[in-house]
């Protein structure tokens, strides 16, 4: 590939505000994927290389919220981020044989219903009555399961459903599940990273320098959110749940 100044140009100033929004509140993806789609990557390439920028910026946002005392329950993250890993794998082998339209036909039905519970849903840092240890452990297993699915197949939004189903189905704080949500990204992010790699889809160079700004944006965005940043998660996953819902359109139409 040619490496373009104007690439550069697109891509890493959009990817440093993806990695300020996913630490937040995750679905930084899709500012940075449809990115390297406008800057001319090829869709197997964008998304491969996206994995590569979005694997640097989500390791050092993981590490800062384990510094922060987000991630509480050390066994249940190590097991969530084995099943995510072999999860997503299999997601990013789906992805170089398969039509990314019998995913984005899913999310028609999924992304209006899951738009109408944040709506409804008025504080998602409401503390909600904790589930017994066997309901948490099998809540968030499923958790990454299904989403290292989707996340290692296509990617944009995977956090934001995360932190969703966290919140509401396991019952955790928002900051325990955002914690969570890292540890859990971060190997989804690893597993299909990895996949594309040997497949030859990453462009290395854009995928580093731009991993660098994401990693920036990150920071920023996990600095914010550990001062008080939570009282905007629900703002930021309205919108971009909206953002979402538009593109998914407009890749149809």
């Amino acid at each position: 590939m040619e490496y373009d100044f104007l690439i550069f140009l697109i891509v890493c100033p959009m990817c440093m505000l993806a990695g300020f929004v996913d630490a937040i509140a995750g679905g930084g993806g899709l500012i940075s994927l449809p990115a390297y789609l406008i800057a001319g990557l090829p869709p197997h390439f964008a998304i491969g290389t996206n994995k590569m920028s979005s694997t640097m910026g989500t390791a050092l946002a993981t590490f800062k919220f384990i510094k922060s005392g987000y991630v509480k329950n050390f066994r249940l993250a190590a097991i969530c981020a084995i099943f995510s890993l072999l999860s997503s794998s299999a997601g990013a082998r789906l992805t170089l044989i398969l039509d990314e339209k019998v995913f984005t036909k899913v999310l028609l039905v999924i992304l209006p219903l899951t738009a109408f519970y944040v709506f409804r849903c008025k504080n998602l840092s409401a503390e909600k009555p904790p589930l017994g240890k066997l309901e948490t452990y099998i809540t968030a297993i499923l958790s990454s399961l299904c989403i290292g699915i989707y996340d290692g197949f296509y990617g944009p939004g995977a956090g934001t459903f995360l932190i969703l189903i966290l919140t509401s189905f396991a019952h955790m704080k928002l900051t325990e599940a955002n914690g969570l949500t890292k540890v859990i990204n971060l190997s989804t992010n690893i597993a299909a990273l990895t996949v594309l790699l040997f497949h030859g889809k990453v462009f290395m160079i854009l995928g580093i320098v731009a991993g660098i700004f994401n990693m920036i944006g990150n920071y920023l965005g996990a600095k914010f959110f550990s001062k008080g940043g939570s009282k905007i998660v629900r703002p930021i996953i309205i919108l971009v749940l909206a953002i979402f819902m538009i593109k998914i359109l407009i890749q149809l139409i």
